[in-house]
């Protein structure tokens, strides 16, 4: 599919861009930025997953006083989570969907993510749903790097074992708020030519595949139009989350608003103790919460003289406290890494990392899909 509406072809209109140009995504530097994102959230997610399940004490007796902020003190390579695993297959997912339409058929793009999640929860060793259906295989279900299970979120794996897909309508843990869908959502940011209101409903409609609260559906709809904001090449940090703080206001969920509010309003201090952030903005394990510490780590280091010193000390802000340490490093990673691209990320990081080469591959299949003619 080509989300250039110049060039589309497709006649489901939803993804092709028809009627939904959005001009300030220009192709130039596209590819730095998605490649960015993808990478740079793995990073901040195999950071956080090393202290993931440890509290503050243990992360600053094993580390130092400053706490875990290097992956030279991590054995090598250094591994990534669920987080990367199922950003991942969002981005499969809809690489599904655009080769669908630039094919010139039209594609349900959330039932080709809901069985891309399908396909993974089958590299998670889970069985299918005798009712649900069986997805055939594609070149990212052959990558043994991600046939691991990382601790995996439940709602998640209950969420896609039963027979049917999840809707808004009919939803599966409809009481589940869980950051198990704004860490998988960014790639849904990464599709240009594409109005930010589709890219928020799709975001949606994918949380919804295995979350049901309203605060899961839109915090990770809130944190993909960020990343489809930060794709433009004049993007500021600031205006893109002033414009999430607008958005999340919109949402009708209260909890949102305020978290989001809160992590601005932190920011503003610079870094805090990990105490102070989370008795602020909580522990991340909770959607709100996993996207407000992201954001937070992001603003707060903004001052740094680089974009590799800002990258560095945004994801030993977010990955240092009580929670959801890899949840909360994926979100800043995704974040910086859009904003400056592959600039922003260390080399030695990059090299010890597990599966950067699964992780390139897909961001240039997804490149090359959406820049298709």
């Amino acid at each position: 599919m080509s989300l250039n509406p110049e060039q589309s072809s497709a006649p489901d209109p939803s993804l092709s861009g028809s009627g939904a140009a959005s001009s300030h995504h220009p192709r130039n530097g596209q590819s730095g930025k998605v490649l960015g994102c993808l990478l740079g959230g793995a990073l901040g997610d195999a950071l956080g997953y090393a202290v993931e399940f440890s509290r503050l004490p243990e992360i600053r007796s094993a580390f130092g006083p400053d706490g875990l902020r290097d992956f030279s003190v991590l054995p090598a390579p250094v591994l990534f989570s669920d987080d990367t695993q199922m950003t991942l297959y969002t981005v499969d997912g809809l690489l599904e969907a655009l080769e669908w339409a630039n094919a010139g058929l039209g594609a349900d793009e959330t039932a080709c993510l809901w069985l891309a999640y399908l396909r993974w929860l089958k590299t998670q060793g889970v069985a299918l749903d005798p009712g649900a259906p069986s997805p055939p295989a594609r070149w990212i279900d052959s990558q043994a790097v991600l046939h691991h299970r990382r601790a995996p979120g439940n709602a998640c794996l209950s969420g896609l074992s039963g027979p049917d897909m999840g809707t808004k309508f009919r939803p599966v843990n409809p009481d589940s708020k869980g950051c198990g869908t704004v860490m998988r959502s960014a790639p849904f940011g990464l599709l240009p030519y594409v109005e930010t209101a589709m890219v928020y409903r799709l975001s949606e409609d994918a949380a919804a595949l295995t979350h049901g609260h309203p605060s899961a559906l839109h915090s990770a709809a809130v944190f993909s139009t960020l990343i489809h904001d930060l794709l433009d090449p004049a993007a500021s940090l600031q205006d893109a989350a002033e414009t999430a703080l607008e958005r999340a206001g919109e949402s009708g969920v209260p909890e949102l608003a305020e978290r989001l509010a809160a992590a601005v309003s932190l920011a503003r201090s610079g870094p805090v103790p990990p105490e102070e952030l989370t008795s602020t903005l909580g522990e991340g394990w909770v959607a709100e919460e996993a996207l407000a510490i992201g954001l937070y780590a992001a603003l707060a280091t903004a001052s740094a003289a680089t974009p590799q010193e800002h990258f560095r000390a945004a994801l030993a802000l977010a990955v240092n406290h009580d929670g959801d340490s890899d949840s909360t490093g994926s979100v800043t990673g995704n974040i910086l890494g859009t904003l400056y691209g592959t600039e922003a990320l260390p080399e030695e990081w990059l090299a010890a990392l597990d599966g950067r080469e699964v992780i390139e591959e897909l961001a240039r299949q997804f490149t090359a899909a959406t820049t298709a003619g």
